[in-house]
């Protein structure tokens, strides 16, 4: 059951993300990468207000706004600078990865966990029968889910969002109704990042920990590995993967697909959950052990 709640967890928070997405790739297809820094974004600012005293309440529309901020200025490079979507993408996910690390206090990983998040808090920790309490994570996620997409739903039938949908389709169409489709892919570049910051901040808050480097180490990770046609695929591990026989098992599986598929996988320790401030969960010590761990898992 554990398991199961773990994959409804994780599915929920980057559903937030996919309605981002869809709205960049799906409505303006344009390959946005910014969303790359916007969602460890949310994650840093949110770990840094809730250390600061905010609100786990107010840190997501918080974090959500932020978002919003650096998908406009994805747009203004795109639609004013006239740079090429791909590259503007790629110009924001770099710069926002210095912004990340300023906004966690020069920290690669910023941890909250004597702090309450809207996962843990006293209301769910004192208020909700004891049959509840396993789910609640859960039931939190599938609500702001729902809230997200009904705003968004809502949004697309506005007028504003008829315009949103028409630049993707045909942008000749909103000239000719005397709009400026340049506003109009900021404005959907906005609110698409703003979504995957708040996916971060989410994310940081079920995991009382921000990471601010990870997406953009597999990038480099990516970019390396295509030089020699690889395709590198990130697995990260705790040893708790290690001693519950079903977590060993999955992972073995993992490993097999992957190699089946030819990608080279990327084994790190989750950093995130494996640390010595978090005393019910053991890490490997070094990567030599990890990488011992990993030969005898696959039978190399």
């Amino acid at each position: 059951m554990a398991i199961l709640l773990g994959i409804f967890e994780e599915g929920l928070i980057y559903a937030i993300m996919a309605l981002g997405v869809y709205i960049t790739y799906k409505i303006l297809d344009f390959p946005d990468l910014s969303v790359d820094g916007t969602f460890p974004l949310g994650a840093a600012l949110t770990a840094g207000l809730i250390v600061k005293g905010v609100s786990p309440v107010w840190a997501l529309p918080l974090s959500f706004f932020a978002g919003v901020l650096a998908g406009c200025v994805t747009g203004i490079i795109h639609v004013k600078c006239k740079v090429r979507d791909l590259f503007s993408g790629i110009i924001v996910m770099t710069a926002l990865y210095s912004v990340n690390l300023r906004i966690a206090g020069m920290k690669a990983n910023l941890p909250f966990l004597s702090q309450d998040t809207i996962f843990d808090n006293e209301w769910t920790r004192n208020s909700l029968p004891a049959t509840v309490r396993p789910y609640i994570v859960v039931i939190i996620l599938a609500v702001i889910v729902l809230i997200c997409k009904f705003v968004l739903d809502w949004y697309l039938n506005t007028r504003s969002g008829y315009l949103l949908r028409a630049a993707g389709d045909n942008d000749a169409l909103v000239t000719s109704l005397a709009e400026d489709k340049g506003r109009v892919k900021i404005i959907g570049l906005a609110i698409a990042n703003g979504f995957a910051a708040l996916a971060g901040g989410v994310l940081a808050q079920k995991q009382a920990f921000a990471a601010v480097g990870q997406a953009r180490l597999m990038m480099v990770y990516q970019r390396l590995f295509a030089e020699y046609n690889q395709v590198a695929a990130q697995v990260l591990m705790t040893k708790d993967t290690m001693t519950n026989d079903a977590s060993r098992y999955n992972a073995r599986n993992t490993f097999d697909e992957l190699l089946k598929l030819g990608a080279v996988p990327v084994v790190n320790e989750n950093d995130t959950v494996s640390t010595s401030e978090i005393p019910y969960v053991d890490n490997f010590g070094d990567n030599d052990r990890l990488s011992a761990i990993v030969s005898a898992l696959i039978g190399a």
